[in-house]
C-alpha cells in the first residue's frame, strides 16, 4: 500500500479572464501553489468561500481540469494531463471518482438506477449479467436502498435517495480515494444528517479515502479527521479537524467559523468575511 492516497504537490491554475470594458485581458490565479497529502483510509475536507479554490483543486485531482503547473498523485502514481487511451482512463477511473452537489444532474435521466451502477461493472469487471445484478443490489444495499429502487428512473427519487444512488456509482468501481464535492450541500438537513452518517459507515466498512470539498464547517466536523481552509486560491491554516475548528489560528477561519449559524443567529451582510479577515490580519 502506497504511503499516501492522495498526493498534491505545488498545484496553480491560472485562467485568463477578460478586463472590465474588453480592454484586455488579465491572469487570475485560482488555485496558487497549494499542496497536502491524504493518508489511506482517511479523510481531508477542503474548506472555503466560494471563490476560494477548492473546487478547481478538486477537479485537477479527478484530471477534470489540467493544472498550469505541479501535479497530483493517486496512490502513488502520477495523474497524467495529456490525451489517454481506455485503457489508461480506465485505470485511473477504478482509483479515483466523485459525487457532485446535484445528484440529479449527474444522472441520467433515461436511464433506470439499475443501468447506471451496472454500467460502471461492465467497465471495470469482467463479470457475468447475473454477477453484476447481485453486485448492484448489494451496492445498493450499502447505501440504503433495495431492488424497488433499482428499477426506478431518477425523477421517481426523493433528492437524498438520488445521491445514494450516486453514491452507490461512485462505489462501484471500489475506488481509492472518493471526492465528495458540497455533496450534502443541497439536501434537508435531516437529509443530511442520514447522508453523512452513511458516508461515515461506508468509510469504516470499505476503507475508501474522502476527500470532502465544502463551505459549511458545520457538516465537516462529523465526516474529516484533518481540514484544509482555503482563501483566495492558497491555503491559510491545516490540521486536526478538531483543533482547527476548536482553535482556529487564522483569522479568516475564526470569520468563518463566525459565520455558521446557531441559535438566535441573524444574516449579516456579504462582505462580513472580507472585512473580518481585514480587519484582524497585521
Amino acid at each position: 500500500m502506497p504511503e499516501w492516497a492522495v498526493e498534491v504537490e505545488r498545484l496553480r491554475r491560472v485562467f485568463r479572464v477578460s478586463e472590465p470594458g474588453g480592454r484586455g485581458h488579465v491572469e487570475v490565479a485560482a488555485v496558487d501553489d497549494v499542496s497536502f497529502t491524504v493518508a489511506p483510509g482517511s479523510s481531508l475536507a477542503i474548506v472555503g468561500e466560494s471563490g476560494s479554490g477548492k473546487t478547481t483543486t478538486a477537479r485537477m485531482i479527478m484530471g477534470l481540469e489540467p493544472p498550469t503547473s505541479g501535479r497530483v498523485l493517486i496512490a502513488g502514481a502520477e495523474r497524467s494531463y495529456q490525451r489517454l487511451g481506455s485503457r489508461e482512463r480506465r485505470r485511473f477511473g477504478r482509483r479515483i471518482q466523485i459525487v457532485f452537489q446535484d445528484p440529479f444532474a449527474s444522472l441520467d435521466p433515461r436511464q433506470r438506477v439499475r443501468d447506471c451502477i451496472e454500467e460502471v461493472l461492465r467497465l471495470h469487471f469482467d463479470l457475468s449479467a447475473t454477477a453484476r445484478g447481485a453486485r448492484v443490489l448489494e451496492l445498493l444495499d450499502e447505501v440504503g436502498l433495495d431492488e424497488r429502487h433499482a428499477r426506478a428512473l431518477p425523477r421517481a427519487l426523493s433528492g437524498g435517495q438520488q445521491q445514494r444512488v450516486a453514491i452507490a456509482r461512485a462505489l462501484a468501481s471500489q475506488p481509492d480515494v472518493l471526492i465528495l464535492d458540497e455533496a450534502v450541500a443541497s439536501l434537508d438537513v435531516s437529509i443530511q444528517a442520514q447522508v453523512l452518517n452513511l458516508l461515515a459507515d461506508i468509510r469504516e466498512q470499505t476503507g475508501v479515502t474522502y476527500l470532502f470539498i465544502s463551505h459549511d464547517l458545520a457538516v465537516v466536523r462529523q465526516v474529516s479527521d484533518e481540514v484544509v481552509v482555503m482563501r483566495r486560491g492558497a491555503i491559510v491554516e491545516r490540521g486536526l479537524t478538531d483543533a482547527v475548528l476548536d482553535e482556529p489560528q487564522h483569522p479568516y477561519t475564526r470569520a468563518l467559523l463566525m459565520a455558521v449559524p446557531r441559535r438566535g443567529w441573524k444574516p449579516v451582510r456579504s462582505h462580513f468575511l472580507d472585512a473580518q479577515t481585514q480587519e484582524e490580519e497585521p
